[in-house]
């Protein structure tokens, strides 16, 4: 029933969409869906890239069968554990017993740990080679992008790599695959959502592999979420690269929480005082409203960010002590910053900011503003200039 993507003449696409799910590992919105990549190779032996979540076995079976004409997958290869690509295995190998599954030490040490599979298995090393006939695999170990046991697999005579959960997206695939065929505007900021959220807090590992496959000649990478990167391959390249150095564009986000008005009007004339200094990317987050992956998402994508925070039992407001966590988990660096904070009666957020943005190591940090009750003359001011020095550091 099924006529499946092709990506070239003898390698599909396979993957589900999944527009059901609320929350992708239970804590990010899927405003618009996610997709499960994986992709079959028929050759003199057929190899199956990566599986899919357990909720879509069914469907997934029936593509993979529907491209398969009797015959059967010689090899699964693993390029990464996490269950919305390996919870499918084990129907797999029900239906396909004698298929071998590929994968480093790591990989089949997790997949007996999940699913208590250790057999039928093939350990591959860093630099090891498959071939499937017409098609030689290459397999490259590119740990913690974003689990210890994360490899790529470079197709050499297709020129392809297929990258695991790297140069993924969020968002559900619209009727494409390939990203030539689809308008891709939409899924710039689901990447940099996914890269903030899943990949973010390995920077440096994420250095290391482009450095490893960065001298392959692929022309198409096939990753595990989110559009086939072909004619803008260079360019999602290249945000990988900016993303996991840190660098931001030129831009602020402002993130407050705010219980009776007082520190809301603080963020808003701070965000006054950058615009009147000259920047356009301004972006202000209700900490209380917006939820932390969106908030996460533009302080990677912005240089400059300020947090203001009423004082909440001589602690941070609940939603922005739980946002700076986030942010020192992943060790975000190179933020121009600045913070502000109201209080009633006794003051502590700028004191409990001033210890973040020392733990962050964020050079320079500029002067708070702290105001008592409501705001005044003086503060107003103190604000604004808040605003538009952040504005000129960037």
């Amino acid at each position: 029933m099924f006529k499946n993507y092709r990506i070239t003449d003898d390698i599909f696409y396979v993957g589900v969409n999944d527009r059901q799910k609320v929350k992708f590992e239970n804590l990010i919105p899927l405003t618009k869906g996610v997709s499960y990549n994986s992709y079959l190779i028929i050759d003199e032996k057929i190899a199956l890239i990566d599986a899919v979540d357990i909720s879509f076995a069914d469907v997934y079976m029936d593509k993979i069968n529907a491209q398969l004409n009797g015959r059967k997958p010689d090899y699964v290869i693993v390029n990464h554990t996490e269950p919305d690509h390996s919870g499918a295995l084990r129907v797999l190998m029900a239906h396909f017993p004698d298929m071998c599954i590929v994968g480093n030490k790591k990989t089949l040490d997790i997949l007996n740990g999940f699913y208590r599979i250790a057999y039928n298995t093939l350990e591959v090393a860093d630099g090891d080679t498959l071939s499937l006939g017409n098609h030689e695999l290459q397999f490259y170990l590119t740990p913690m992008v974003h689990w210890p046991e994360t490899m790529m697999t470079f197709d050499k005579s297709a020129k392809i790599l297929f990258s695991g959960d790297a140069f993924g997206s969020f968002g559900a695939l619209n009727g494409a695959l390939i990203d030539e065929d689809m308008n891709i505007d939409g899924y710039w900021d689901e990447l940099i959502l996914y890269y903030a959220n899943i990949v973010g807090k390995y920077g440096s590992p994420v250095q290391k592999a482009l450095e490893k496959v960065g001298g392959l000649p692929f022309e198409i990478i096939c990753s595990t979420h989110g559009p086939v990167w072909k004619k803008y391959l260079k360019e999602t390249v290249g945000l990988y690269d900016r993303l996991s150095r840190y660098e931001g564009e030129k831009g602020i986000v402002i993130v407050y929480g705010s219980m009776y008005g007082n520190t809301a009007l603080m963020a808003e004339t701070v965000a006054q005082g950058a615009g009147q200094a000259g920047v356009k990317n301004i972006i202000v987050h209700n900490a209380s409203l917006t939820d932390s992956s969106v908030i996460l998402r533009d302080i990677f994508k912005y240089k400059g960010l300020i947090i203001g925070s009423p004082t909440y039992s001589n602690e941070l407001y609940p939603e922005i002590d739980a946002i700076v966590r986030k942010i020192a988990i992943r060790g975000i660096k190179n933020r121009v910053f600045g913070y502000f904070g109201s209080f009633t009666w006794a003051g502590a957020s700028v004191k409990r900011l001033a210890s973040f943005a020392e733990t962050m190591k964020w050079e320079p940090v500029l002067t708070p503003v702290e105001e008592k009750q409501g705001l005044k003359e003086e503060k107003y001011n103190a604000c604004l200039e808040l605003g538009a020095k952040v504005a000129g550091l960037l």
